[in-house]
């Protein structure tokens, strides 16, 4: 932390410098929620973002540091604070003396891949589709087709595990807190594991040390998801499971087709299915649709349908295309009642759409008894439950995702009340997850046609998109004017 004497200066700085937070954020190569904490003193910027910082704010790297409070570069002493839980947890899981992860990820170089750009959505999907070349009966890759546009994708689902017109309320989201801790744990690579730390402090990548779920059986029907979660840390996840989407970026240029992670986690589709084998986290995304009233300019009455450009500060689907919310399912304050999935959908609509920056979970901090009390919500989710039915939230598909083998809980959330966009639709804002965010009119058919097809989606965005519209389309009446989405085979 540094003084408030400080802070102040290095604002000052910016300022003589005619900078806003936001130009700054945008020179550096950063979000405005990184420049903010900078300011307010959380923590210093990384050591290769000193030279350049200096150089905008017109100091020398020598006063900036003076300024800021450090008065040597040390990189294992700079290394962003937030990430210390995961330090302490390789130390312990490793058997390592206390400060050696830290230590090794302070001289570790982050490795890149050959290229920095992702890998397109249907690369992705074909190259695990040739990986998993054995099946398994009534499970398939799902595949649709929207007027002439056909997408494929990485997500294993059935046929009943689709269209399930499942309202998340308390009859039919059965998802509980399971007692029994048998479930195996996953060994982690302790050299892959400090090079993703590393990249991870490189590109100000967020690893708290929070709560996760992890999935150990699942029962789903129409009308009715259901199974059991345990809790594991969410450094364990982020450690192992996740570093697969990183090695499947990677294995494009370098030595093609040689997965070793893979091999080891989820080498086959018997493998990705065995849930109290293996480490299954997982995510609730949902396709948001917002209904207007008749506009002069746009015409007639429609839904907004929001999408998010995910920002490379996330774990995992960095820079792509995806639906809004989408998080990790993983409890706030209660650990068994927030296992149910509206419980994160209703969280993550006031954290990722309504500005409610205390949720954020990545802080590893929760003051608040329940966070959740109604009197704690913002206004527009306030208004929103105010009256039944302004409000819906289903449950639109299931599946896992092979690039990391999670879970996902595809979903719609439909505001029906034409009121709530004029009313709110200023106080709608991604947080920091998001580097944009796009709106689209159900009217618009051509357009959503095209963005269907767009390489930048993330497989599970596309699945809850595509099973969003399918579902809107059956309850949109007028105001939804699209091409049918048809399930492919």
């Amino acid at each position: 932390m540094v003084s408030i004497r400080r802070r102040e200066e290095l604002v000052s700085a910016r300022k003589v410098a005619g900078l806003t937070q936001e130009n700054l954020a945008e020179v550096m190569g950063v979000d405005r929620s990184t420049v903010i904490r900078w300011e307010a003193g959380d923590y210093a910027p990384l050591p290769y973002q000193w030279p350049k910082l200096a150089e905008v704010l017109g100091r020398t790297a020598d006063e900036l540091r003076e300024l800021i409070g450090l008065r040597r570069l040390n990189r294992t002493a700079e290394l962003d604070s937030a990430l210390e839980p995961a330090f302490g947890w390789l130390d312990r899981h490793a058997g390592w003396s206390p400060g050696t992860a830290r230590g090794r990820v302070a001289t570790a170089a982050p490795v890149r891949p050959h290229s920095d750009a992702p890998a397109g959505r249907s690369h992705v999907a074909a190259a695990l589709a040739n990986y998993y070349s054995d099946s398994v009966p009534g499970y398939l890759l799902y595949a649709a087709r929207c007027g002439p546009v056909e997408v494929a994708t990485s997500v294993l689902t059935r046929q009943d595990w689709l269209d399930l017109t499942c309202p998340l309320t308390a009859e039919n989201d059965r998802i509980v807190l399971s007692a029994n801790d048998n479930a195996s744990r996953e060994p982690v690579d302790e050299a892959v594991a400090v090079r993703r730390l590393a990249e991870a402090a490189a590109d100000d990548v967020r690893i708290a040390d929070v709560p996760l779920y992890r999935l150990t059986d699942v029962q789903i029907r129409p009308g009715t998801v259901g199974g059991d979660v345990q809790v594991v840390p969410f450094v364990e996840y982020a450690l192992s499971m996740d570093l697969l989407e990183r090695e499947l970026h990677e294995s494009r240029a370098v030595q093609p087709g040689r997965m070793p992670l893979r091999d080891r986690y989820l080498p086959s589709l018997a493998t990705v299915l065995d849930l109290p084998g293996r480490l299954c986290a997982g995510g609730v995304l949902a396709l948001t649709a917002i209904a207007r009233p008749a506009d002069p300019f746009r015409g007639e009455a429609d839904y907004l349908l929001l999408v998010q450009e995910r920002s490379r500060h996330v774990v995992n689907a960095a820079r792509r295309l995806a639906v809004i919310p989408k998080s990790f399912h993983g409890p706030l304050a209660d650990q068994r009642a927030d296992a149910r999935i509206g419980a994160t959908l209703h969280r993550e609509l006031e954290e990722e759409l309504f500005g409610r920056g205390d949720l954020d979970r990545t802080t590893g901090v929760q003051c608040a008894a329940d966070p959740m009390h109604p009197a704690r919500f913002s206004a527009p989710m306030r208004w929103l439950t105010e009256q039944p039915g302004r409000l819906q939230l289903e449950c639109t598909g299931f599946g896992f995702n092979l690039v990391s083998g999670n879970y996902e809980f595809a979903s719609l959330v439909v505001i029906e009340d034409e009121e709530f966009w004029p009313r709110f639709g200023g106080d709608v804002e991604a947080n920091w997850e998001a580097a944009g965010l796009r709106q689209y009119s159900t009217l618009d058919g051509d357009l959503i046609t095209e963005l269907i097809g767009d390489e930048t989606w993330s497989n599970e965005g596309l699945f809850a998109f595509l099973q969003g519209l399918r579902r809107l389309s059956e309850i949109g009446g007028e105001r939804v004017r699209i091409p049918a989405v048809e399930l492919g085979r």
